[in-house]
């Protein structure tokens, strides 16, 4: 029997992932799991594993399983996100002008993460950003699990 993963919870570990830590999916079970870069160099180094807490210990098994599995595979990371196209797309989104181009203008140069989720919060568009910005990590779920031949559920 094939496993059905919950869209929800893909996007949920999309959610978390940064520059030190990956999400996985079992393509034949649906287990997710998210593994830090330590957790993999851990995995690698016997006399590193031996000083670890135990309960890393206890995680170095799966992790080395995801390592070695050609059935885990990455879920897409900031790379294929984007988020800052996706701010982009919810500036352009919006039907006044002005609002449009205070969001517009907090998206160029240095803390432009920073800027617009100030600017949507002070605009009290927050609640609109964080739907638009959900549906499109929607999109880029369901367009990874559909690529890849995982069966969900919304």
């Amino acid at each position: 029997m094939v496993a059905i993963v919950s869209l929800r919870d893909v996007i949920d570990e999309m959610e978390i992932m940064s520059d030190e830590a990956k999400a996985y999916i079992n393509r034949k079970t649906g287990e997710l799991i998210t593994v830090t870069d330590e957790m993999f160099a851990l995995a690698e180094d016997p006399d590193e594993a031996e000083d670890a807490p135990d309960w890393q210990k206890a995680l170095l098994p799966k992790v080395r399983e995801v390592a070695a599995s050609e059935d885990f595979i990455p879920l897409p990371g900031k790379f294929e996100i984007h988020e800052w196209s996706i701010m982009e797309r919810f500036a352009r989104s919006l039907t006044d002008a002005s609002v449009r181009d205070d969001i517009d203008s907090a998206l160029h140069g240095r803390g432009a993460f920073r800027r617009f989720k100030d600017v949507v919060h002070r605009l009290g568009l927050a609640d609109e950003w964080y739907r638009f910005r959900d549906a499109a990590l929607a999109e880029i779920a369901v367009d990874f699990l559909e690529a890849n031949g995982i069966e969900f559920r919304r």
